[in-house]
């Protein structure tokens, strides 16, 4: 019984990883056509998107770019848009990001 309810709750279609709390940084561009960098905490990452848990809302639709080690040579980075940014009650919010098709194939 434990494990259909689980399943129901679950909406991804694909394998996630627990990132805990790795941070990356994140680049968009702002309403006033301001690039934007912020360095936030991800959460999860599974093969069609990200999970991100970041002080600032951004807006659904929102054109971002997620770079993973970015200090390094080797970073690598995935371009995605905003599904869904909820508030969280400690005043967080959790930001879902679809990743562009280019992204996983």
């Amino acid at each position: 019984m434990v494990e259909s309810s689980l399943e129901e709750s679950d909406r991804r279609q694909s394998f996630r990883l627990d990132m805990e709390k790795e941070l990356v940084d994140i680049v968009w561009i702002n309403d006033n056509n301001q690039e934007q960098v912020k360095k936030i905490a991800c959460l999860d990452f599974s093969r069609g998107g990200l999970r991100l848990d970041c002080d600032q809302a951004l807006a659904v639709h929102t054109a971002i770019t997620i770079i993973f080690k970015s200090a390094n040579t080797n970073n690598k980075k995935l371009h995605g848009k905003v599904l869904r940014c909820i508030k969280q009650d400690s005043g967080w919010y959790e930001i879902a990001v679809t990743l562009d098709k280019k992204n996983t194939s």
